[in-house]
């Protein structure tokens, strides 16, 4: 089965399998090789995971509020 494309995997997808690249590493058993393979992956899928993190505050952040403290709408985000 391909893997997918890092940069076209939901934060939640990139998670789960982050912690399945920990967990293969933290077991030791994979040759050296595949270590530096499953480490580089999980390096992009980190990445991958902040970005996301970043695009989900910065949506966030421009939601607008009312005198009340109401969400009104929000301003749209420069850049996505």
């Amino acid at each position: 089965m391909a893997e997918t494309p890092i940069e076209e995997m939901s934060f939640e997808d990139a998670i789960r399998e982050l912690e399945k690249v920990v967990t293969q590493l933290d077991r030791g058993e994979v040759a050296l090789e595949d270590s530096i393979k499953l480490y580089e992956r999980g390096a992009a899928l980190k990445a991958r995971c902040e970005a996301k993190l970043k695009e989900a505050e910065e949506k966030v952040a421009q939601i607008t509020l009312d005198a009340t403290g109401e969400a009104t709408g929000a301003k749209p985000v420069e850049g996505l």
